[in-house]
């Protein structure tokens, strides 16, 4: 995932349905995995088409529709 990807959220929260799309805008950090054991996960912030608002998700809770090349 990367600048420019259009993705689809896996999680709904509040003001925020499940499957709404969005725009990545930035990687802003990585953290470290919860049970110490995996690779890292990665902090998105992505622009949300249909709320007009910036958000940030983890990388997990995003699914990948369309790449930028």
């Amino acid at each position: 995932m990367r600048a420019g990807d259009l993705v689809r959220t896996t999680r709904a929260s509040i003001g925020r349905p499940k499957g709404s799309l969005a725009l990545v805008e930035a990687k802003l950090k990585d953290v470290g995995s919860p049970n110490h054991f995996g690779p890292p996960e990665s902090i998105w912030q992505v622009y949300l088409l249909q709320a007009g608002r910036q958000h940030r998700y983890l990388g997990r809770d995003l699914e990948v529709i369309s790449e930028n090349r």
